[in-house]
């Protein structure tokens, strides 16, 4: 599966202030945006990377507005840590044979 990376993301800005923290990885759809972090530093972070590849699996099983519906409806409902998306993202931080799956552009 092909996955964009875009560094310096305006969107990705946008969820760091939201979020309160000084980087941010934001996806939609297969590209992953990127702020205040490099290609290369994201990419290194193996645990990071698993995270966003999770949402990428999302949007796939999902649909693109199917999913974007469905996350902000649950985090409207549980917040953001407890969203169900959130969770299951977090346990796809430990799964080695995630990232061979995908190539990155």
């Amino acid at each position: 599966m092909n996955v964009r990376i875009k560094e310096n993301s305006w969107l990705a800005k946008i969820a760091a202030k939201r979020l309160r923290e000084k980087q941010a990885a934001f996806v939609l759809g297969s590209t992953i945006y990127l702020w205040n972090v490099s290609k290369e530093n994201f990419l290194a972070n193996q645990k990071w990377l698993r995270h966003e590849l999770a949402h990428i699996y999302q949007f796939k099983q999902y649909g693109f507005f199917t999913f974007i519906f469905l996350y902000l409806k649950e985090t409207s409902r549980k917040g953001y840590r407890q969203n169900k998306f959130e969770v299951e993202a977090r346990e796809k931080e430990i799964e080695r044979n995630l990232i061979e799956r995908f190539v990155f552009k």
